[in-house]
């Protein structure tokens, strides 16, 4: 571990075995020796397997068993006993151990060389070591500064290599730390890595400040934590803690406010403590401005504040965007319709020349409408049309995929919303807003349903009360994953323009996917029979049984697909569930084809989980800093167990991830039908099963069917089906943004 150097005088080499090692089950066993490899290390749980040199023995031995950060070059003194494995072999199982820094010159180049310090490659290590020898740790801890006499270390090298050794140190004392109190080894790194070096003092004084602040650790480990602490059971702290986490599971579950009573009583079987001192620590967090609390009709709505200020200030923004005129432009609506239709060669149905000629009527407009009905084509008249009149245009969307197929459809550029707003996380967030607004006359925002209120907030702060906003999106798929319900919101209110299409255009007819995703978005079953001569693109496979469905979905991903119709089964096929839960589930089906598509001894392991390169995988969290976000997809294209560190290529662009940041990655070979939304793929596998009855409803299927380009293929029971056809969607999300629009906007 890093620290200082002079008080570690052990030569790793002098070490010795205090009981000689013996056949499996032979007593207890202390050894030391230098790390020569890292095999294997489990994030989670700090479970680990490395090969050893030891004293008088011509080959490493291999341990296993929780060794905290495992670094090559470290001397390693265990405590446990011998095992025979019956597939590795010979095995040294420890019970404890610690870790001390090499004090060899060869054990010290090792060390540095390994990865640990970012900055420090191999070949530089070895300069350094050349230079300082045995007191290169000490040069590094206590004169940092005489490494720039090595050639290759400027200021700005030097000044990397200082951090990294002074993090990778504090890391390890607050690991030592957290592991005394429950926590593994991945928890202490992300506790770390929002706390940095006073992560352990700030524990000390309020461990449940963890579940709100540190990605990944619930309510349950901090509570563990702060029980090993000595926290009493009934602390202000507790209580407190417990409101705010069960006030994050509804707004986690897409509401942006809970019930006053629902967020009592849940956060009560949390705690485990009557509703008495719940209904006290709720006025404390209000009065403290912790959380808003706003009378509705018949209940109390409470709010966490940036989820309050989100909704009040969508409402705010549209309304003063729909009452402030724009800058006069040189046409009327009609003839904008006319001129895009001559320009472009295409002739609008009336619902489509009312969406176009609204673009000039409205300064906020709403196109909704599902597949097939045109909105690509009315988009581009818009863009076109405007873009003749000599105004701004922008062009965004929630995610890459979906901005790529926008420019694709216009021929213009189009952004994501997080670079179009030009999020920099080191700057405090989006640079975009109020102060500094977008430059444009249209701003036209494509698959808006995915956007959550805290998004709509942010660019609606950073559009021109002059400008024109136009959203198009399809307001029967599922609601965005982050909470709030915007489109459907802005719909229902009645107070905005809103152009519904309906008509389905003769090409997007001949597609099964298009007239059954239609068929189901009106409560009807779909058509399951081809005529006589088509070439369908939808079919249903009736498998009941799940582990037969599974078994299905193998063979179909695996063999059929790509024989019949020459997609690649990794990059073209995906398989979208309702649930993660299940042998037909996400988790399940991903292990399932992980295995078959992309098989391999080992890898690096999350959980039960293992990362092997070229595995598709999912960032399944916004990372502001990395430019990576919910829902992107990739594939592995490095593992460096010595950098610990993992390589993903997204869209032609390569992302690091440290073995500490893996929670943010998950196995992408199936997917949640949620974290699809705004992707499209050309083909779908969809398991829908009675065993996904909780989740089964219209517009799940909706929007799974709506993902497939070419190919779309259910497998399952049609009873099933039949009830998610059936069910109009979950309960209604818990907003009030309607409600204020209708305040703030005259009726029709």
């Amino acid at each position: 571990m890093p620290g200082s150097p002079s008080s570690r005088k052990t030569d790793p080499h002098a070490a010795r075995e205090t009981a000689a090692p013996g056949p499996a089950g032979a007593g207890a066993v202390r050894l030391e020796g230098e790390i020569e490899h890292v095999s294997f290390v489990n994030e989670e749980n700090g479970f680990a397997v490395v090969r050893v040199r030891l004293p008088g023995r011509a080959e490493p031995v291999t341990a296993v068993g929780t060794i905290p950060a495992p670094a090559v070059g470290e001397v390693l003194a265990m405590e446990g006993g011998w095992a025979r494995h019956p597939r590795y072999g010979e095995q040294f199982r420890v019970e404890r151990c610690q870790s001390r820094i090499p004090a060899t010159v060869e054990g010290v180049r090792r060390y540095l060389g390994s990865g640990l310090i970012r900055g420090l490659g191999p070949a530089l290590a070895s300069r350094i070591v050349e230079r300082f020898g045995k007191e290169t740790l000490a040069v590094i801890e206590r004169e940092p500064g005489r490494l720039t006499e090595i050639e290759g270390i400027g200021k700005k090298r030097l000044a990397q290599i200082e951090e990294a050794w002074r993090s990778q140190r504090h890391l390890r004392e607050i690991l030592i730390f957290l592991q005394g109190h429950g926590v593994g080894p991945g928890q202490a790194a992300r506790i770390f890595k929002t706390y940095g070096p006073a992560a352990a003092a700030l524990v000390r004084e309020n461990p449940y400040r963890l579940a709100t602040e540190v990605a990944g650790i619930g309510f349950a480990t901090a509570d563990r934590i702060a029980e090993r602490l000595g926290v009493p059971r009934d602390s202000p702290y507790r209580i407190e803690a417990g409101l705010l986490f069960a006030l994050r599971e509804f707004s986690e579950e897409g509401h942006l406010f809970a019930g006053r009573e629902a967020l009592l009583g849940r956060a009560a079987g949390l705690l485990g403590v009557e509703e008495a001192p719940l209904a006290a620590a709720l006025e404390a967090l209000g009065a403290a401005g912790r959380v808003v609390r706003e009378s509705t009709a018949g209940s109390e709505a409470v709010y966490l504040p940036f989820l309050h200020r989100a909704e009040t200030a969508i409402a705010r923004a549209l309304a003063l965007l729909f009452t402030v005129p724009r800058g006069r432009l040189p046409a009327a609506p009609d003839a904008l319709v006319s001129s895009a239709e001559r320009d472009l060669g295409v002739r609008f149905s009336a619902e489509q020349a009312a969406a176009v000629s609204g673009a000039l009527r409205h300064k906020v407009l709403v196109i909704t409408g599902g597949p097939g009905t045109g909105k690509t084509t009315i988009v581009r008249a818009i863009v076109h049309g405007f873009e003749r009149l000599k105004a701004r245009v922008l062009l965004a969307a929630p995610t890459g995929r979906a901005a790529r197929r926008l420019a694709e459809a216009t021929g213009r550029e189009a952004a994501t919303l997080h670079r179009l707003l030009e999020y920099q996380a080191d700057r405090g967030g989006f640079q975009r807003g109020r102060k500094r607004p977008l430059s444009c006359d249209l701003l036209v925002v494509d698959e808006s349903s995915m956007i959550d209120a805290p998004l709509m907030a942010a660019l609606l702060d950073a559009l021109p009360a002059a400008a024109a906003l136009i959203l198009v999106g399809d307001a029967d798929q599922l609601p965005s994953v982050g909470p709030g319900n915007v489109l459907a919101d802005v719909i229902d209110s009645g107070r905005l323009p809103v152009v519904r299409l309906e008509r389905i255009f003769r090409q997007a007819g001949k597609s099964r996917i298009v007239v059954n995703a239609h068929r189901i978005r009106r409560g009807e079953m779909p058509f399951f029979e081809a005529e006589e001569g088509e070439v369908s693109d939808f079919f249903f496979i009736e498998q009941e049984d799940p582990e037969r469905a599974a078994d299905t979905i193998l063979e179909l991903v695996r063999h059929r697909i790509p024989r019949r119709f020459g997609l690649d089964p990794v990059e073209e096929i995906q398989v979208l569930a309702p649930m993660h839960k299940g042998e037909a589930g996400v988790a399940r089906l991903n292990a399932r084809l992980q295995e078959a598509l992309n098989p391999g001894e080992g890898g690096i392991a999350r959980g039960e989980r293992f990362f092997r390169l070229r595995d598709k995988v999912m960032q399944v969290r916004n990372d502001y800093d990395k430019e990576v976000f919910n829902g992107d997809i990739g594939r592995i294209v490095g593992v460096s167990p010595e950098a610990r560190e993992v390589v993903v290529r997204f869209e032609g662009r390569e992302v690091a991830y440290d073995f500490t940041e893996l929670d943010e990655l998950a196995h992408a070979f199936a997917v949640s039908v949620h974290k699809a939304q705004g992707s499209e793929y050309p083909a779908v596998v969809i398991p829908l099963l009675t065993q996904h009855y909780v989740l089964l409803q219209r517009n799940l299927i909706y929007t799974a069917l709506t993902r497939a380009r070419r190919l779309a293929v259910l497998v399952g029971s049609k009873k099933a089906l039949a009830i998610g056809v059936k069910r109009r969607g979950a309960e209604r999300r818990m907003t009030l943004l309607r409600e204020r629009l209708e305040r703030l906007l005259p009726g029709k």
